[in-house]
């Protein structure tokens, strides 16, 4: 460190620097005293009694001696001031005990910790995040939702046979069908955490109706639905076929986001819009879903190119996930518009036909009941009880009949 700082000395601090720069410079002095200069040696025959000039020569040559070693001990003198003065600015420097290899060392250490900790930082940062996203999706967790209900039997009836077809095969699967009253093609998801905001959102489906009457201009909107496909083969639905009709009730659903977005409703999905019939989900049962991972798609194979039918759009509903859905397995509704002419009749149509629906599913089931040959044996035997019973009764009133003649 300190021949470091010899070096750097005169850019640090010249005026001091050039005072002890012919100390630095100086050759290094060898230890011991100096060695006196030799006397030349006495002339032959001197005795006690020399002569004059050999005193004098004797004085002058001590005189030299002297001068000779204040000299010397002047330059040492001169060597340990200048050595203070170097000792003395190495002394005020802040870094004058630090080792430079311990400071770079420090320093490594240092830009360690600091990229550790920046690497804990960032993993708390990270798990934040997560939590703010789950926060997040928690608070906009769908329960409403924008609805195209499928009512044409054609379609209801194939997709019925499609699910007899599978639950035959995989009888575990029951528990994922969709009932046929259900069957509808979701066009937007939306979060209504208030009565004030289903309220909005009942006002914003009505203010919808005329601009997307707007975009049909008097069309009907006529969906095709052919072939079957799967979600991760945990959802099993109905294709809908591309036309142009396809693109427009793109476009509707869009316009209604829109609509909805205006109005401060969270709605829509980040997941592009794929317009879909869903008719089996293992969703629909936790349980199931423990049994059985992944739907196998041989099970449906023979129906992935079937073709099921067509429904008119002509209505839209705002329903909801949650409530109890309708006796004919439909969601609850809390508000629908009807799209084209002839609403009227179109609103008593489906009306009529939904209570058909239920009163046909009510009827099936008592059909189903009533041929079950533990309930048909129940029903016999109550028959003849019955029947035995007022046989019984009918000879006790004719035996008391007889008896009150003889009196």
């Amino acid at each position: 460190m300190q021949r470091l700082l010899r070096r750097l000395l005169p850019a640090l601090c010249p005026a001091r620097a050039a005072a002890v720069a012919p100390a630095l410079l100086a050759p290094p002095a060898r230890p011991g005293r100096p060695r006196p200069m030799a006397l030349p040696p006495p002339a032959a025959g001197a005795g006690a009694g020399e002569s004059p000039e050999h005193d004098e020569l004797e004085n002058v040559l001590e005189k030299k001696i002297l001068k000779e070693n204040g000299k010397s001990t002047q330059h040492r003198k001169e060597r340990c001031a200048s050595a203070d003065s170097i000792d003395s600015l190495m002394v005020e420097m802040p870094f004058v005990n630090i080792d430079i290899e311990d400071e770079f060392a420090i320093h490594s250490a240092s830009e360690v910790n600091v990229k550790n900790k920046r690497k804990r930082t960032t993993g708390r940062e990270n798990e934040e995040d997560s939590e703010r996203k789950k926060k997040k999706k928690k608070e906009y967790q769908p329960n409403y939702f924008i609805s195209i209900p499928i009512t044409n039997p054609e379609i209801t009836g194939s997709i019925q046979a499609v699910q007899d077809t599978i639950i035959q095969k995989d009888h575990r699967l029951s528990k994922a069908m969709v009932r046929c009253g259900s069957l509808h093609v979701t066009l937007l998801v939306m979060r209504l955490s208030s009565k004030e905001e289903v309220s909005t959102a009942v006002g914003a489906l009505s203010d919808s109706k005329d601009m997307v009457e707007d975009l049909l201009k008097g069309k009907t909107v006529d969906l095709s639905f052919q072939g079957i496909d799967h979600f991760k083969n945990e959802v099993g639905f109905v294709k809908l076929e591309e036309s142009d009709h396809t693109a427009i009730l793109m476009e509707i659903a869009e316009t209604i986001k829109k609509i909805f977005q205006e109005k401060g409703i969270l709605a829509g999905e980040d997941r592009a819009f794929k317009p879909h019939l869903t008719f089996m989900k293992l969703s629909k049962s936790p349980k199931l879903r423990k049994e059985v991972k992944k739907i196998d798609p041989s099970l449906y194979e023979k129906f992935k190119s079937h073709y099921f039918g067509n429904e008119i759009l002509h209505r839209l509903d705002l329903c909801s996930m949650l409530k109890k859905k309708q006796p004919n397995g439909y969601y609850y509704c809390e508000s629908s518009v009807l799209l084209g002419k002839n609403h009227e009749a179109d609103l008593v149509k489906e009306a009529l036909h939904r209570e058909t629906q239920a009163l046909l599913s009510k009827l099936n089931q008592i059909k189903k009941l009533l041929s079950s040959p533990e309930i048909h044996m129940k029903i016999s035997k109550e028959l003849f009880e019955d029947r035995h019973n007022y046989t019984s009764k009918g000879k006790s009133c004719v035996d008391s009949g007889y008896s009150h003649a003889w009196l």
